[in-house]
């Protein structure tokens, strides 16, 4: 039967479900699945349990091991679920000893295994060499977060901010070159934090600049999410000097009303984000733009709501990523008055619908044009905007291709 893994929440969990994966294969496991959990909202929690008892009923004689956020913060919650077998912290989770022990399968063996991640004070070595399922490859450069939004209990699932030396990242860029990838994605919980524990006090441009002067074989870089008002002049350069660094970046923005801003304890205000994406499109024509955005955070009136509503247009957002507020244990937001959830509902859908046209009139600007796409699976690729192109099947996954765009259905892109 193997090692199965399920996979919750953001691309950092890719990479360490990938390096759990082959520790657990080395350690000499079978029928095993990893759930690998998320705790950023209470419906990715609720996922979790759910999936995992219908895992149980699947496969009644698998052993079911749960990690992640989710376990990490919460590990009684998991642990009244009696299809579970075990319980494996952040901290724990990517090392190989934990699944040496478990393979052992001792009597004696705690059932909770999850330590104090705000001990932790450096990344742990994640070094996949391959990420099934995917064309592109996954590298974890930072962990954690210093910050506390108000809204956000992620901290306390993954620590405080630390990063990995810029030359344990470019030798595993490299690696992942030789092994085919074109694409390498930069992960971390607040990826622009990127540097200051580190000798020197590097920022993520210096780490960028790193990669595309000393690994010249790969193809294409792209960040993941990012926090505007922590981008520095260096990367503000190569996003402007370099073609391989691609044109998408998804903003962590959340709202567009200053005084919700305010009380989620984010370090910019509606302004900063306008000017950061005039800055960055002066820099980059091409550069398109995503942004995680809350529907419904407490004390949100319809008046703030519709400030976030015109941020996209403000901002020239193509596409939005919409969370519907969700009080999570132990957050400050919890604590404030909330927004009825029929009204929460309505302006996550009224967000999407925004975002859906935003996307649209994006796709109709590349309408023409050629792109070059690297080829997923399933008969998609993706532009270096980060648009998924219908390609066909006749297409290697994790090849690259010129083709010009003749047509859009109002998601994807045609050939």
């Amino acid at each position: 039967m193997g090692v199965d893994l399920v996979t919750f929440g953001c691309r950092l969990n890719v990479v360490e479900s990938e390096a759990m994966k082959q520790a657990a294969l080395e350690a000499g496991h079978d029928n095993l699945v990893i759930v690998n959990s998320c705790a950023v909202t209470a419906e990715a929690v609720r996922q979790a349990r759910q999936t995992i008892r219908r895992l149980k009923r699947e496969r009644p004689d698998t052993r079911i091991v749960v990690t992640g956020c989710a376990a990490q913060i919460e590990p009684e919650k998991f642990a009244s679920l009696t299809e579970v077998s075990t319980i494996i912290g952040n901290a724990e989770k990517t090392k190989s000893a934990t699944w040496a022990a478990l393979a052992k399968n001792s009597a004696g063996e705690a059932r909770i295994q999850v330590s104090d991640i705000m001990a932790v004070t450096q990344t742990a070595r994640q070094v996949p060499d391959r990420f099934e399922g995917h064309t592109r490859a996954f590298v974890e450069v930072q962990n954690g977060c210093d910050h506390r939004c108000t809204f956000c209990v992620i901290p306390f699932g993954r620590g405080n901010s630390r990063s990995t030396p810029v030359g344990q990242v470019t030798d595993q860029i490299a690696r992942l070159v030789d092994q085919g990838y074109a694409e390498a994605v930069l992960t971390g919980v607040d990826l622009t934090s990127y540097g200051p524990d580190l000798p020197g006090a590097p920022r993520l441009g210096t780490l960028v600049k790193a990669i595309l002067r000393d690994v010249p074989g790969l193809r294409r870089l792209r960040l993941s999410s990012i926090d505007s008002v922590e981008a520095d002049d260096e990367l503000l350069d190569a996003i402007a000097t370099d073609k391989r660094l691609m044109p998408h970046l998804h903003l962590s923005l959340q709202a567009g009303d200053d005084l919700i801003l305010k009380r989620m304890k984010r370090r910019h205000l509606r302004d900063d984000a306008i000017r950061f994406c005039e800055t960055v499109r002066g820099l980059r024509p091409d550069i398109a733009f995503g942004a995680d955005i809350i529907a419904g955070f407490p004390t949100e009136t319809e008046e703030m709501f519709q400030r976030s509503i015109e941020l996209v247009d403000a901002c020239g957002l193509s596409s939005l990523h919409v969370f519907p507020y969700s009080a999570r244990p132990g957050t400050p937001a919890a604590k404030m008055p909330p927004v009825p959830a029929d009204q929460i509902k309505d302006r996550a859908r009224r967000l999407r619908e925004k975002g859906a046209e935003a996307l649209s009139r994006h796709l109709d600007r590349l309408i023409g044009s050629e792109q070059e796409i690297l080829v997923e699976r399933g008969g998609i690729g993706r532009t270096p905007c980060f648009i998924p192109v219908r390609v066909g099947d006749g297409q290697i996954a994790g090849t690259v291709m010129m083709a010009k765009i003749k047509m859009h259905n109002g998601v994807h892109l045609e050939l």
